[in-house]
């Protein structure tokens, strides 16, 4: 499995819209932070998690080909408004684009995305066809591969995180239940939500995060939703345990 983070921001992404600061003047490329999401290749396949509203700009910096499916997390714009990108994969490949969410995830984007799915009969041509899958808090597969959510609280908002084999994918979290523990056990690799230093009402603090990510135990921990408000990359690298690190876009490694 390849894992490729194709964005490691917060919602407005670094650098953030008329800031001065620091963080958003900075000229490492590890401070640019597009909206949150990863690409996986695993098992042949060729898996997106989110589609936010960098999904183009990313699927062009990564070079990605090919998508097999898409999985979403929840239902926020970040995380969606980038959907309509996808019918360029439709093209290419000629079938229509799998995506898995819960219920109200799926409905949402039948709201903001209403063209999409109206009958095909009446469909404009060239709109984005997609295959829905409704998923629930349990395992499923996609052509033989399992993934098994991770069911996981942004402040009051359900989020499903992803466990695809010795790799779990966590965004956007506040809180993880106990029971939901059970399923990250044994990771190898975990990217996790860390916003910022200060508290939050629906994220991890850099605290927060690096205390789950030691409970966890994996061989590598990487943050990611990171906000402007957290710092400088190089400088809070030198605040983490060895085996764990602020993510990047364009950051790339195997399990």
């Amino acid at each position: 499995m390849k894992v490729t983070v194709l964005g490691s921001g917060t919602s407005q992404g670094v650098p953030v819209i008329a800031c001065d600061c620091e963080v958003c003047n900075s000229l490492d490329y590890r401070d640019q932070r597009l909206r949150p999401s990863v690409h996986i290749e695993v098992e042949g396949l060729s898996l997106v998690i989110d589609t936010g509203p960098d999904f183009r700009q990313q699927m062009l910096r990564a070079g990605i080909k090919q998508v097999d499916a898409v999985l979403y997390t929840h239902q926020h714009k970040d995380h969606t408004a980038g959907m309509d990108d996808l019918r360029s994969f439709n093209f290419k490949q000629g079938t229509d684009i799998p995506i898995y969410g819960r219920k109200p995830v799926i409905e949402q984007l039948r709201q903001e995305f209403a063209y999409i799915f109206v009958d095909k009969s009446n469909k404009y041509p060239g709109v984005l066809s997609v295959e829905v899958h409704h998923i629930e808090n349990c395992a499923f597969r996609i052509k033989g591969l399992e993934i098994l959510p991770i069911d996981v609280f942004h402040l009051y908002l359900p989020v499903f995180g992803f466990r695809i084999g010795d790799f779990t994918y966590l965004t956007d979290v506040s809180r993880i239940p106990e029971m939901e523990m059970h399923k990250i056990a044994g990771t190898r690799y975990l990217i996790l939500d860390a916003l910022q230093k200060d508290p939050h009402i629906s994220h991890l603090t850099l605290q927060q995060a690096t205390a789950i990510a030691q409970q966890i135990g994996p061989e590598k921990a990487y943050f990611t939703h990171i906000s402007h408000k957290m710092g400088k990359h190089a400088e809070v690298e030198k605040e983490l345990p060895p085996n764990i690190h602020l993510a990047f876009d364009g950051l790339q490694f195997e399990c």
